[in-house]
């Protein structure tokens, strides 16, 4: 029964995701460049040979040429992402001097937790790249885990030098933060106990600005912020060393909005509009997919790229409109 329920709300996971992959107009910045980066860096290593599960399988001892590919494979995908985000974002806008702007105040920070999501996911990945190379615990630290970070720091110099927008400290603190959890769990657990998640459901909202919140499903995702959910999922079993709760029990914490219709509520006034944002809590099951058991180094891949959604699952939200609710399934 836990496999049957384990598989079904893993394929309902990928399902929902899978519409995020015919994205990539106007979105958050950092999330469209991460989530791009993810998908061509994994495509270079998944398709490299022919035996994929003998590929995927981690190095004992160090692999200097798998190493050598992962620090090509990175530079490759990271080089191709900018260039690429360059050309599809900035080119159209006027540059000017570098400079900050303070947006740390809009959108009910959603789109700081975006930054942090992003730049843990990435620096996972850089991680796990060198894990599979046999390179050293303190290599990964240093070189893989700050790969997010060290991408969208960039990411946030394109900012700054452009007029339409400019580099944000929230963002930047945003950044290290999530670069931050990755390794001090590493450091203080050797294991990865609290994960950032992600899941979204459609809004009214996005019909009544589809210009800034998304005209299409697969806009929405990214772009409206109303629909969003940013987890931290705390696997149980790692924290209590109980042998009678599963490995892959999961209890996750979420945090939303909504009434946003712009980043400010001085924009709302100038456009006739009084909105009233208001912040969600969230109390969940979910599933650590990496905790599953498994001899198959492909499945395993799987479950560590599948692991940043968050499973449906019955879910307590509570809101100062609505109060405490009860949810069968949430996503």
């Amino acid at each position: 029964m836990a496999w049957a329920f384990l598989v079904s709300m893993f394929l309902l996971s990928v399902a929902i995701f899978y519409k995020t992959l015919g994205f990539y107009k106007r979105i958050s910045t950092a999330i469209r460049a991460s989530w791009l980066f993810v998908f061509l860096f994994i495509s270079v290593f998944s398709q490299a040979q022919s035996n994929i599960n003998i590929f995927l399988k981690p190095s004992d001892t160090l692999n200097k040429s798998r190493r050598t590919d992962v620090y090509i494979g990175e530079s490759v995908a990271l080089g191709a992402t900018l260039i690429g985000l360059n050309q599809i974002w900035y080119k159209d806008y006027p540059q000017t001097n570098f400079h900050f702007i303070n947006d740390n105040k809009q959108w009910l920070q959603m789109d700081k937790l975006g930054h942090l999501y992003s730049t843990y996911h990435l620096g996972r990945v850089g991680s796990e790249m060198l894990q599979w190379s046999g390179a050293s615990r303190k290599e990964q630290l240093i070189y893989g885990s700050t790969l997010g970070l060290g991408f969208l720091t960039v990411v946030e110099v394109f900012d700054g030098f452009s007029q339409e927008w400019g580099a944000s400290s929230g963002d930047i603190i945003a950044n290290v933060s999530g670069t931050a959890l990755y390794v001090s769990q590493e450091l203080l657990w050797k294991e990865q106990r609290i994960t950032p998640k992600f899941s979204f459901n459609q809004t009214k909202f996005a019909s009544q600005r589809p210009e800034t919140l998304g005209a299409s499903l697969n806009e929405q995702i990214l772009k409206d912020y109303n629909g969003q959910t940013y987890w931290l999922s705390f696997n149980v079993h790692s924290f209590t060393k109980d042998k009678f709760v599963p490995k892959w029990l999961n209890l996750a914490i979420g945090y939303g909005g909504e009434g946003m219709l712009y980043g400010k509520d001085a924009e709302a006034i100038e456009n006739g509009i009084i909105q009233n944002p208001y912040r969600q809590f969230y109390l969940s099951l979910d599933v650590d997919l990496t905790k599953i058991t498994t001899k198959s180094h492909f499945l395993k891949t799987l479950f560590s790229v599948f692991n940043t959604i968050k499973i449906p699952a019955p879910t307590l939200q509570y809101d100062e409109y609505n109060g405490l609710r009860a949810h069968f399934i949430y996503f």
